[in-house]
């Protein structure tokens, strides 16, 4: 693989073509796991770890190791307590994401893996396993049902334009606050859904939804893949300002600040996303797991 600004477009999609074989296969995992026996704790900061967490993030790490032999890989599980800020070049990594709702037996969690170059992601996959479904970017985004625990044949997607009728907005079942509530209020929402988990970039990425904004908190690799998937689409992912999310600039935190995911650029302006003195949001930690 080639240094981190010189990753060519077809260099970008094979990788991103390979990381997509990988979420399926850690996908797998997950599935033996779902709505059965799963062995979980409570971490420090509140937030579920589940044996089905820890494994398929050990599939990931190491096949991702064997393909990209001197990539630092930072994953969910292994970065608690890491104090090293990433190279340029890394890759981030939830093997489950979602794991509440993943816990109590709901089919919308999924596995989000990215590669980071220069602070922005430049290849992604996410799997949602429990629908059987795969998306994945380089320079387009791509989206296939998973066959035999692999990607099937992909097939382009894009993200839609305002629809006349209103825009769709996604929002998870787990947690709420005002502000995102203030954001959505001075825009046109004719509906709105409740979705677990990166699945939300996924969907707006097919052109199946509009907006995603999250005030409270959320960890770079909970965003990084979605974050890609949507931009190759033709969306955006946006912080307060206007300006992208920019991914290995906290250290230890990995803590993302308020956003929001868009399929039609044009909505940008007409957001207002609340900001705080460190660009980031105040809520408590442990909500960003939720």
């Amino acid at each position: 693989m080639t240094g981190a600004a010189t990753i060519s477009g077809p260099e970008r999609e094979r990788i991103a073509a390979a990381l997509a074989e990988i979420a399926c296969a850690a996908g797998a995992i997950l599935r033996r796991y779902h709505r059965g026996p799963c062995p979980h704790a409570l971490k420090p900061d509140g937030s579920p770890s589940s044996a089905a967490d820890i494994e398929a993030e050990d599939l990931i790490v190491a096949a991702l190791t064997e393909r990209f032999p001197g990539i630092t890989v930072v994953a969910e599980e292994r970065a608690q307590g890491d104090t090293a800020r990433p190279a340029d070049l890394f890759f981030l990594v939830d093997p489950l994401d979602g794991t509440r709702d993943f816990l109590a037996g709901t089919p919308d969690y999924s596995v989000n893996i990215a590669l980071v170059s220069g602070a922005r992601p430049v290849a992604a996959a996410l799997a949602a396993p429990g629908l059987g479904r795969v998306w994945w970017a380089g320079a387009a985004t791509l989206e296939a049902p998973v066959v035999a625990d692999r990607p099937g044949a992909g097939r382009p997607v894009h993200a839609r334009p305002v629809p006349a009728a209103g825009l769709v907005a996604l929002g998870s079942r787990r947690h709420g606050d005002s502000e995102t509530a203030t954001c959505l209020a001075a825009l046109p929402i004719a509906e709105t859904r409740q979705v677990g988990s990166a699945l939300k970039f996924a969907l707006i990425a097919a052109g199946e939804a509009d907006i995603y904004v999250r005030c409270g908190p959320t960890m770079e690799w909970d965003t990084a893949a979605g974050d890609h998937i949507v931009a190759a689409a033709g969306g955006c992912v946006v912080v307060p300002g206007g300006g992208p999310i920019r991914y290995g600039q906290h250290g230890p935190d990995h803590r993302n600040g308020p956003f929001a995911a868009l399929g039609d650029p044009a909505l940008a302006p007409h957001l207002a996303l609340p900001t705080c003195a460190d660009g980031r949001a105040t809520a408590p930690l442990s909500a960003a797991h939720r």
